[in-house]
């Protein structure tokens, strides 16, 4: 590992010591951040597979009683058309472990109401627009956990990153760069030693 370029000086020695103490609490603190955001990921990846596979079989299973009263008369295709229920979709952000991620609050205003008469339809498409209907809410639900689970994944893998870049390159260069200073301090005090004892038999 390359050791950073410096002059081998006690006040270089301490100032790369207090590097090397900040470098090793930022890895402990970035590694203990990375392993609970995983675990957040990995409710919110369980929750997010049940949420679609229950999405998609309501889906499935109102597109089949769509299928089923295709014969519905024009009339009723054109109400299906006409609103009749009101929503309104707060959207802001909420913190999971220092990632900003929306988050998504539906109000209705009304109720559900068949803009047609019972009669004049078939019964299968009764249950499929209440189905649809009953899914808006769970289906912005769902994209507000896809995306943070998406969000999460990119800070986790940025914050992996990191945690390398000081596991394997920072501190080991800061190690190593100590240790040379550590030598070369003691190669000038045995030299000194040296000079000294040599001084002194000349004096002798």
């Amino acid at each position: 590992m390359a050791r950073l370029n410096v002059n081998p000086t006690r006040m270089e020695l301490r100032r790369l010591k207090d590097r090397l103490k900040t470098a090793e609490r930022g890895h402990k603190l970035l590694k203990d951040k990375s392993d609970e955001m995983v675990r957040q990921f990995l409710i919110l990846i369980k929750e997010n597979k049940k949420l679609r596979e229950d999405i998609e079989k309501e889906i499935a299973e109102a597109l089949r009683l769509f299928s089923l009263s295709a014969g519905a008369p024009l009339e009723v295709v054109q109400a299906i058309a006409l609103p009749t229920l009101t929503a309104s979709i707060n959207v802001g952000t909420k913190n999971v472990m220092g990632v900003d991620v929306p988050y998504m609050e539906t109000a209705r205003v009304g109720n559900v109401e068949l803009p047609y008469a019972l009669c004049a339809a078939p019964a299968e498409l009764d249950d499929a627009i209440l189905r649809l209907t009953e899914l808006a809410d769970r289906l912005l639900h769902l994209a507000e956990v896809e995306k943070t689970c998406n969000m999460l994944a990119d800070e986790i893998e940025k914050n992996r990153r990191r945690v390398n870049a000081l596991e394997y390159v920072m501190i080991p260069q800061l190690q190593e760069t100590i240790k040379y200073i550590l030598m070369k301090l003691d190669e000038n005090e045995r030299a000194s030693v040296v000079r000294l004892m040599k001084v002194k038999e000349l004096e002798g």
